[in-house]
Order: C-alpha cells, then structure tokens, then sequence
C-alpha cells in the first residue's frame, strides 16, 4: 500500500519539479551562477499576490470555490520567492567563502612547491 502512494508521490514530484515555471526559475537560481539573482527573483511573488488578492476578492464576493485553489497555489508560490532570497544569499556567501578557502590553499600550496624548486643553500 505504501509503495504506490510513494511512487505516485514522487512522479508526481518529478512532474512538478521538471515543468512548471516557478519550479524550474527557483532549481535555476539555486546554481552557482544564479544565486546573484535571488533577491531580484522575490520581485516574481509580487505577481502572486495580486492573483491570490484579485481571487480572495473574487471568492470572498460570492465568486466560485475554486478560486481558493489558485489562490493557495499563488500564495505558494509567493512564499517561495520571497524565502528564496535570502536563502541564495546565505548560499552564495557560503560559496563565495568556500572559493575564497580553496584560493588560499591553493596560493599556499604553489608557494611550497617554489620553495622546493628553488635550490637549497651549501655552506
């Protein structure tokens, strides 16, 4: 019983992740490259909320109970816009100190390997 609510779970998963928009905008921000555009990228909730304002009214003035749906899928999707950016800030300062170790070790080590090239002293 468990085994095809699992698999249903994590095709359904797979779908989600693989085609829709806010899905693949966010997987694409999580790079190494894409992190400088995390807090630029909280402007994309902005839209959201207006969809989940324009049906919140809509439902609340007798429109049909659908619209809460899309109103949970753009509050949703707000929220993970909004969490996104400072999350790849947090995330590109952890990389950017993670090169700046590597650059170090790396200066270190070929200033060793110098000290070997060069020809030891005879008294």
């Amino acid at each position: 019983m468990f085994r095809p609510i699992w698999t249903l779970s994590v095709r359904t998963r797979d779908y989600l992740h693989r085609y829709m928009p806010s899905n693949r905008l966010l997987a694409a921000i999580r790079t190494r490259r894409g992190l400088k555009w995390g807090i630029p990228a909280m402007l994309v909730a902005l839209p959201y909320i207006l969809i989940a304002s324009i049906c919140s009214g809509s439902a609340a003035d007798g429109g049909p109970g659908w619209l809460h749906l899309i109103v949970l899928w753009a509050c949703w999707n707000a929220l993970k816009f909004i969490i996104m950016g400072p999350v790849s800030v947090a995330l590109l300062i952890r990389a950017r100190l993670r090169e700046a170790v590597v650059r170090r070790h790396q200066r270190h080590d070929s200033r060793v390997e110098a000290s070997l090239r060069e020809p030891a002293l005879r008294v």
